[in-house]
């Protein structure tokens, strides 16, 4: 009896969590055909808000972060608290103008007339965040969902619950529930949150899950954003400055111990310079990390225990360069080089996400390109060469979400440029205006004047198709 008890008490708490979400959402919707989130002054005032409210917690946040991740100081601010920075700056300085009706031509045919793009919010809308930046990739959608005037709902993962606590009690602190609010728990929250009607959805996190979203929004014919991730490939020909491109190549891989949607996934290297440049890897791992990279503070942590094993296991393929070393106990692994990877090993069947670098070669360019578009599109694209005709060449041949020429992910950090990804590494984008852009419906309208019709364009038609193959082709 005490156990059906138990069952019973569990389902009716699960039943008022889900009655508080369906009311949460109603009342967001009430809240934004109130038409208080229009007003751009509003919108500029609440991400002036946020920052206060962001840069009040800077500390909570940044020990939160360790917490979940064991993420560095450094690392921290810099990934997600200085980008954030970045981002509301922007948002605060430009809003104003990206909320303007834009001008748009009309053609001859369609003359007297004036066209324009009026941006208006898409409503409530639902940011599902990940965990490998549980601050930032929560908050970097929700600055361009503030700015498109809409309401927000934020599902932080639970995989982070540290970050998780501390993103909750700063929105509640900060913003009315009616209008920006937090919905933490597990996997079956998110679900239901999935399963709502909202009028738009921006998730990020793994393929698999990005299917379920994209399936759950189908239902309600609501508009979204995947930014997923994959096997983001760093070619290194046989020019390149093998220095340089060691350093930089370190750096990305084992940011965040590799947890990275756009970290270098795996190597590919000219046949040439293969054994130079793996030598300059080992040299670059020990001047970061010392001899001994568990005792480094500059290091981090794998998020959990399945994610722990499900990367012991992907270290079998080929042979380890350097590292290769664990413990399952503080959740450790290694910066890890596997050389004498094949395809067909299990660390190139799926992204890794994690401190694992396979290095797999090539002889000519072409090669390269072969391989790399026989595999998804990926995230990001990195190419280390000095040749214009070679990354010309790649431009032209490969589909990526990104690319850093002659670097590692610091695309991400340019503003002007849109980020997302292509097929399987996700749909649409953001960062700057595509964030604003991305959480608007671009209204287009074209306003005719009344001085002149154009009568032929009603019945009975009068005007022989001759006549207008003559005049359209």
């Amino acid at each position: 009896m005490l156990a059906k008890h138990n069952t019973n008490t569990e389902h009716t708490i699960k039943d008022i969590e889900m009655f508080k979400i369906r009311k949460l959402i109603q009342d967001q919707k009430l809240y934004f055909e109130s038409g208080a989130t229009t007003k751009i002054s509003f919108r500029i005032d609440q991400l002036k808000k946020l920052r206060r409210a962001i840069r009040n917690r800077n500390d909570d946040i940044l020990e939160a972060l360790h917490k979940d991740l064991h993420k560095p100081a450094f690392e921290a601010y810099i990934s997600e608290m200085a980008f954030i920075y970045a981002e509301l700056d922007l948002a605060i300085r430009k809003t104003r103008t990206w909320a303007r009706s834009r001008r748009a031509g009309t053609p001859w045919v369609l003359q007297p007339a004036s066209s324009r793009i009026i941006p208006e919010p898409h409503g409530v809308t639902l940011i599902i965040a990940p965990w490998n930046y549980p601050f930032q990739l929560a908050m970097a959608p929700l600055i361009p969902a503030i700015a498109a005037g809409n309401t927000a709902i934020v599902k932080p993962s639970n995989q982070a619950p540290a970050t998780a606590r501390v993103m909750a009690d700063l929105i509640r602190d900060t913003f009315d529930k009616e209008y920006i609010a937090v919905v933490e728990g597990g996997h079956e929250a998110g679900e239901f949150l999935m399963d709502q009607h909202f009028d738009y959805i921006f998730f990020t996190g793994g393929t698999a899950v990005g299917k379920k979203v994209m399936e759950a929004a189908a239902r309600h014919l609501t508009p979204v954003t995947l930014e997923l991730g994959g096997k983001s490939p760093v070619i290194v020909d046989r020019d390149a400055d093998l220095d340089d491109a060691a350093r930089k190549i370190a750096w990305g891989k084992f940011f965040n111990a590799g947890q990275t949607c756009l970290a270098p996934d795996y190597l590919l290297v000219h046949s040439d310079v293969k054994a130079r440049l793996l030598e300059n890897l080992k040299k670059v791992l020990h001047d970061h990390y010392g001899d001994k990279p568990e005792k480094s503070p500059d290091y981090g942590r794998i998020i959990n225990r399945s994610h722990f094993l499900r990367l012991y296991h992907l270290m079998k393929s080929g042979r380890t360069v350097t590292g290769g070393k664990t413990n399952e106990g503080n959740l450790y692994i290694a910066p890890t080089i596997l050389d004498s990877v094949t395809l067909r090993d299990p660390v190139m069947q799926e992204e890794i996400f994690g401190p694992l670098l396979p290095v797999l070669e090539f002889k000519n360019i072409e090669e390269a390109v072969s391989l790399v578009n026989a595999m998804p599109k990926p995230l990001g694209l990195y190419l280390f060469t000095k040749s214009r005709s070679t990354e010309k060449r790649i431009l032209e041949s490969v589909s990526s979400g990104g690319v850093s020429i002659n670097d590692v992910m610091l695309h991400i950090g340019n503003y002007n440029l849109p980020f997302g990804g292509v097929g399987g590494s996700g749909m649409g984008a953001y960062h700057g205006i595509w964030g604003f852009d991305s959480f608007s419906h671009l209204k287009g309208v074209y306003k005719r004047r009344l001085s002149l019709d154009l009568l032929f364009r009603y019945p009975p038609y009068r005007v022989p198709v001759k006549w207008l193959r003559r005049i359209f082709g």
